[in-house]
């Protein structure tokens, strides 16, 4: 298995509760920029266990606040790249291995920001709709290959990209506010999540989109 993931707090949870299940885990930040550094990931963890059944990507980074037109076309960019494009490069490299397991799955981490956008956070919305897109398509394109491939959407995880450069306090309670538990999720509320559609219990649902939003969104 690997874990991708920039949020290192996050990765460890989920690789914690999946390995908890008895699946060898191995844990790989991966530098997603790159085509090498995710095939390098992907090899590694064949090598070590000598194949792959499962890959779950959480890698991601947010953004300053700041209005769609008027953020500049780098940061724009850098989000994309490592929220969609990373995503999208990991995935690539690991689906040749996944199709010779006889349960691959895929879990990609999206983001209730991209069901429904969050004001001032056009970018981290459009690279998280875009992991949506993704899902769905690969859903459809792996399903009579036995490699099942669902997403979850979070709304504010408490996480140290939450607490250190998840906007200003202001658009953090706003965001706050949206949700009917008045709480943020936790890490290890992901985690279960993602084990469980990681796992073979997990045998019919693919192309699917798994909530963990507190009441936010309910569809």
């Amino acid at each position: 298995m690997v874990v991708a993931d920039i949020d290192g707090n996050r990765a460890k949870q989920v690789a914690d509760e999946v390995a908890a299940s008895g699946a060898p885990v191995s844990a790989v930040s991966l530098d997603v920029r790159a085509s090498a550094g995710c095939r390098a990931g992907v090899d590694h963890a064949v090598q070590v266990y000598g194949g792959l059944d499962v890959l779950i990507c959480s890698a991601g980074i947010g953004q300053a606040a700041t209005p769609a037109w008027e953020q500049p076309e780098e940061d724009w960019l850098r989000v994309i790249d490592v929220n969609l494009n990373g995503v999208w490069r990991t995935t690539a490299a690991a689906v040749p291995e996944l199709r010779r397991s006889d349960r691959g799955r895929i879990v990609l981490v999206s983001s209730v920001a991209g069901k429904e956008g969050n004001p001032h956070l056009a970018a981290y919305s459009a690279s998280k709709a875009g992991v949506i897109g993704l899902t769905k398509s690969l859903g459809k394109e792996l399903g009579r290959d036995g490699v099942l491939v669902n997403a979850v959407t979070p709304a504010v995880i408490d996480t140290p990209m939450v607490r250190s450069e998840g906007s200003d306090p202001a658009v953090l309670e706003t965001l706050l506010s949206k949700i009917p538990m008045g709480r943020l999720g936790t890490t290890e509320e992901v985690a279960e999540l993602v084990a469980w559609l990681a796992s073979p219990s997990c045998s019919f649902t693919t192309g699917g989109v798994f909530d963990l939003s507190g009441g936010r969104s309910t569809y």
